[in-house]
């Protein structure tokens, strides 16, 4: 069960790239608290110096502010790292629309730069953030490995693109890669802000201001909302899984799925609220539902998450209180 009981070799490093992010914070602040040194790379174009506020003078963390897209940066980063965690990313599906090349750029090549650095540099493990946006249009639900479907915008696609990346690393290069399917994520630090914000945050903010917050589309899509500890406890899991799980994509949520309208409830209830919410056009990209199958996540990780939806709902609540 979790994370806090794992052991590492003494003087184990870790490198957590997009390590200021909403993710990447978070895997910082789990692994100085199980008392290994860390390495954030972060370029600060999504990600925030306050995420880092509570660890930027520990002994053991270092901030490298840089760009996945210079490799040389890339380079310095992985120098004398065991492990690579890669969050570093552009996380918006509607924003690769608007903006393919650049989402390209960091999202795959980017990807690719850290892998060869990481190689180069003699990295034991590579995990790297992967999408349930690979699943596409995929109407096998709930959603396994080896059934993915065509992919519904280029984020997608630079999230598969990275998974083959992956496994031609592994098995061409020798250098063990993990991807991990997020489905969802949500918890303390994501930013509410923005406008490719994701749904929790956004709604928790706007019900929290007094407004009515917007649903694109229906509300009746589903997902398989995901709290963070989950997936910094398979982060952890992935670099001390069996070598056959080398060049392996795996489904990481909780396995339950939400209704859009059911989560809105769940707030308003919570929050002791009755908002109604208004309704918009479907987002272009977007799935209609989406819920993860975590067996093989369990069986070849060890992947137990212990949060469901509403715990980390009240969680994520309790820390938007206290710092919006």
């Amino acid at each position: 069960m979790g994370y806090q009981t794992m052991k590492f070799s003494e003087g184990t490093r870790f490198l957590v790239t997009g390590g200021a992010g909403f993710i990447g914070s978070n895997l910082c602040e789990a692994i100085l608290g199980l008392g290994y040194p860390v390495v954030c790379l972060d370029n600060l174009s999504t990600g925030k110096m306050e995420n880092m506020e509570e660890f930027m003078t520990h002994p053991d963390f270092k901030f490298i502010e840089g760009d996945i897209r210079d490799f040389d940066t890339c380079m310095k980063a992985c120098e004398g790292v065991d492990y690579v965690l890669h969050e570093a990313a552009l996380g918006s599906v509607p924003g690769s629309i608007e903006n393919p090349l650049e989402y390209d750029a960091v999202n795959a090549q980017g990807t690719l730069h850290m892998m060869e650095a990481a190689r180069r540099q003699g990295v034991k493990r590579f995990i790297y953030a992967s999408s349930s946006a690979v699943y596409g249009d995929c109407d096998v639900i709930p959603n396994k490995e080896g059934y993915e479907a065509q992919v519904l915008s280029p984020y997608a696609l630079h999230k598969k693109t990275c998974e083959e990346y992956g496994r031609l690393y592994t098995n061409l290069y020798g250098l063990p890669t993990c991807g991990l399917r997020y489905f969802n994520v949500f918890g303390r630090r994501q930013d509410p802000g923005g406008a490719y914000a994701a749904v929790i945050p956004k709604f928790i903010k706007i019900l929290l201001e007094g407004k009515a917050p917007k649903i694109n589309g229906d509300g009746k899509q589903t997902r398989d909302f995901t709290f963070v500890e989950n997936v910094v406890e398979a982060n952890l899991k992935a670099c001390q899984a069996p070598e056959e799980c080398a060049g392996e994509a795996f489904n990481i949520a909780y396995g339950a799925e939400e209704s859009l309208l059911h989560v809105y409830d769940v707030l308003c209830e919570t929050l002791n609220l009755d908002t109604k919410p208004e309704f918009g056009p479907e987002r272009q990209g977007d799935i209609k539902f989406s819920n993860a199958d975590i067996t093989k996540a369990k069986e070849k990780l060890g992947y137990d998450p212990d949060y469901d939806f509403e715990t980390g709902l009240k969680l994520a609540i309790d820390w938007y209180k206290e710092n919006l």
